[in-house]
């Protein structure tokens, strides 16, 4: 469905994209992982025909230099920074969107009940939170049922809570047909999304593999900050210091060094022990 062969993007003598190249076919998730800066969203621009590229791209078996178009109505797109009209209602930015994709206003209203909006149809999009302004803008780029569906970081704005809630419709709203291709700096977030990661720096793709196995590969580390029962605390550092883990005091609590494919594996270790785990926050 997405074909990507040999992509690279210069500004001037720069190249912020090199030899980039890679499939995702219907149905299956593919994350484009990485820190700010290694190119991901450029390579979003490109497949949106937004900017000149070297290489070839093709969306549904078309060129999207030649037949751009055609390949524009495939797409649905979700940006990193969403632009609405403050001004409109929802029913109104829905309606406008229905009729630029030329789909009935009923699908507009039925993606608003499975993006948990459909009783905040008559309020204005500016007084919405960021969270629901997310969920809006995936029900819109969803109005015209593409087969491509492009996320650009689509929860790096959004408090814990409404990201959480925002990665639960998009589990809800997997479709076997469609091909899906997101740009994350979150593990988290690729986990819970994508099928295969393509982790990427300096515009290049670095290593592919799976979610699982990507923080292992990468050999990445986080830290726990675990709470627990002041009078545990001695305790739960003499658990996870015999269990092998780096741990240290804080003013709140404890931190654990862990490696990022091994978060539960300490909280295991202290449950085990019989250590009640109050409170726990992941830090990268």
């Amino acid at each position: 469905m997405i074909r990507i062969h040999g992509l690279t993007k210069r500004y001037g003598d720069v190249a912020v994209v090199r030899d980039v190249s890679f499939d995702v076919a219907a149905g299956e998730a593919v994350a484009l992982w990485g820190p700010n800066g290694a190119g991901k969203s450029t390579i979003m621009r490109c497949l949106l025909g937004s900017t000149r590229f070297e290489g070839t791209i093709e969306l549904g078996g078309l060129d999207v230099r030649r037949h751009g178009k055609s390949t524009k109505r495939l797409v649905g797109y979700v940006p990193q920074h969403l632009a609405f009209y403050d001004e409109l209602d929802v029913a109104e930015t829905v309606a406008l969107s229905c009729r630029l994709r030329r789909s009935p206003i009923e699908r507009g209203r039925e993606l608003l009940a499975e993006v948990g909006l459909a009783d905040h149809w008559d309020k204005r999009v500016g007084a919405l939170s960021g969270g629901m302004q997310q969920r809006l803008g995936i029900a819109l780029a969803l109005v015209a049922d593409p087969a491509i569906l492009l996320l650009d970081e689509p929860t790096s704005s959004l408090d814990v809570a409404a990201r959480d809630s925002v990665l639960g419709v998009f589990e809800r709203l997997r479709d076997d047909r469609r091909a899906v291709l997101l740009t994350s700096h979150h593990l988290e977030e690729v986990g819970v999304l994508a099928d295969r990661v393509l982790a990427m720096d300096a515009g290049e793709v670095r290593l592919e593999a799976g979610p699982a196995e990507l923080a292992a590969q990468l050999g990445l580390r986080a830290w726990l900050h675990v709470v627990v029962d002041r009078g545990e605390l001695s305790r739960a550092i003499e658990v996870l210091d015999t269990a092998g883990f780096l741990v240290r005091k804080n003013t709140n609590g404890l931190v654990v060094e862990v490696g990022a494919g091994n978060k539960a594996e300490a909280l295991g270790s202290l449950h085990r022990a019989g250590v009640e785990v109050i409170d726990v926050d992941v830090w990268r």
